[in-house]
């Protein structure tokens, strides 16, 4: 039995233009510039350029047409139905085409003709290998010792068991060995550079680094760290240098120099010879420009290498003069394609065109809240702000304020900064005045670069020093602080 009813829902649906903004919205610049790349590429209806520069272009090409046009009607006038050509005509032997012809050349004679070699880095492990070449091996230990090579990690420790190398090798390669001639072989390996490839663990790596420096230059200092890391490796990692001292019976002069030797050494050998794609440190492109002009604040969005984007004119008349005489099928199906492809390519400029307003948007209210921190340049004038704040300034929701600060980046007059940075929670003073816990993450830094590294300040005489300078925290929050800092604990920090 069929019953009528009405129901009603609540939903939330969002367009297409929406999650296209959404995704755009966390790109900073430089994928921006990618992904418009990729979107040229796709799409035939979407061009670079500005749309007075195409109106420029097409009534000259107009123009020139219209001369054509009047050019070949005057030759029509002469020719005759005699005069028509066919393929064959332009068929003839290669010998009969100049040279000149048969090649072509883009380069201006103003160009620089030099050709530029590109340098390729060594990785680790060729490194290795090119060290292993010259050794007098025989073929099936240079396999084994090419295999210890490609079992390093990239810091060039060798992680694996010697056992579980003995096993891979006679179930994988097929090869019998026992553990005395694997164990034979890496300390082969462990001659190499740079010293320290091949150790099993952080001990064996600075050993292997300290014998190589003893070999060559026999100093005290050298012996003494030598002994440290022989005999009181636990009590140097934990920094009990008191028992140290006690049991080898130095002078802490003795010590300190001994302990020098020890920081000079390198706990990543592998990490000095690295791919040349990898050797270059990352390269930060600020999402926003912001100078002072004349005492005021001016900010400005960094486009880079962005591109700005328009329609195609060329497919849009294909598109009206196809509309007009869409009468096969073939017709039909060009016309369908580029009206999907012009609805795309519309949705993506408007898309681009959002995003770029409101990143505008919300960095002018970050700019506008944090006005007297951009003026000064001091981090101790950064205010309590959460993504709360920016949202209710902009109207916006907070979950597109997360998008907009996350990964960008704001080139001001005294460096670049991250806009995470500026969003913190906030704490009371003694006072009652409310400070951001970046403020405090600084006082906290400052009194411990201060402190007196023999006898470094615990958590609890932090607090009361916290305390004292009118910060009410607990030990607990000092300690999340210490580490959010990369601050260790004051055992750690101690110095002879």
């Amino acid at each position: 039995m069929l019953k009528q009813n009405l129901q009603q829902k609540l939903g939330l649906k969002i367009n297409p233009l929406q999650i296209q903004l959404i995704k755009l919205l966390e790109l900073p610049t430089y994928q921006l510039e990618q992904r418009i790349k990729e979107e040229l590429e796709s799409n035939p209806l979407l061009d670079l350029g500005e749309e007075e520069q195409q109106e420029h272009e097409e009534e000259y090409r107009e123009e020139s047409e219209e001369e054509y046009d009047q050019a070949s009607e005057e030759e029509e006038d002469h020719d005759t139905v005699e005069d028509e050509f066919s393929l064959d005509d332009y068929l003839s032997d290669d010998d009969d085409i100049p040279d000149y012809k048969l090649s072509a050349s883009n380069v201006s004679k103003d160009d620089d003709g030099r050709d530029f070699v590109l340098s390729g880095g060594i990785s680790f492990r060729e490194n290795l290998i090119a060290q292993l070449g010259v050794k007098p091996l025989s073929e099936m230990d240079r396999k084994i010792a090419e295999y210890i090579i490609g079992n390093m990690d990239e810091d060039g420790y060798l992680r694996r068991d010697i056992e579980n190398i003995v096993d891979d090798l006679a179930f994988g390669a097929g090869i019998e060995i026992d553990e005395e001639k694997v164990l034979r072989l890496l300390h082969i390996v462990q001659e190499f550079e740079p010293a320290g490839v091949g150790a099993r663990d952080l001990r064996e790596c600075l050993l292997l680094q300290i014998k190589r420096r003893l070999a060559g230059n026999p100093t005290p200092s050298l012996r003494h760290a030598q002994m440290i890391l022989e005999n009181f490796f636990e009590e140097f990692s934990k920094k009990h240098y008191e028992k140290i001292t006690k049991r080898m019976r130095l002078s802490d002069k003795e010590l300190r120099e001994a302990i020098d030797e020890i920081l000079k050494l390198n706990p990543k050998p592998g990490g000095q010879v690295s791919d040349s794609v990898n050797s270059g440190s990352e390269k930060i492109i600020p999402d926003f420009n912001l100078d002072i002009v004349d005492g005021e604040l001016q900010l400005s969005l960094n486009s880079g290498d962005v591109p700005e984007l328009r329609l195609n004119k060329s497919y849009l008349n294909l598109l009206e003069k196809y509309q007009k005489s869409a009468t096969s099928k073939e017709k039909k199906d060009v016309v369908s394609f580029v009206k999907y492809k012009l609805n795309s390519a519309r949705s993506f400029i408007d898309a681009v065109e959002q995003r770029n307003n409101t990143l505008m948007l919300t960095m002018t209210a970050i700019v506008q809240f944090q006005k007297q921190f951009f003026l000064t340049g001091d981090e101790s004038r950064l205010k309590p702000m959460i993504l709360r704040d920016i949202a209710d300034i902009t109207g916006l929701d907070v979950s597109t304020i997360s998008r907009v600060s996350n990964s960008k980046y704001v080139q001001t007059w005294f460096g670049i900064y991250s806009l995470k940075q500026f969003f913190s929670g906030s704490m009371p003073t003694n006072s009652g005045e409310e400070v951001s816990t970046g403020e405090i993450k600084n006082v906290l830094k400052e009194i411990v670069d201060q402190e007196n590294k023999r006898k470094p300040f615990t958590d609890d005489e932090l607090v009361e020093l916290m305390n004292k300078k009118g910060y009410q925290i607990a030990r607990r929050t000092v300690a999340k602080y210490r580490q959010l800092l990369d601050i260790p604990v004051a055992r750690l920090r101690r110095e002879v």
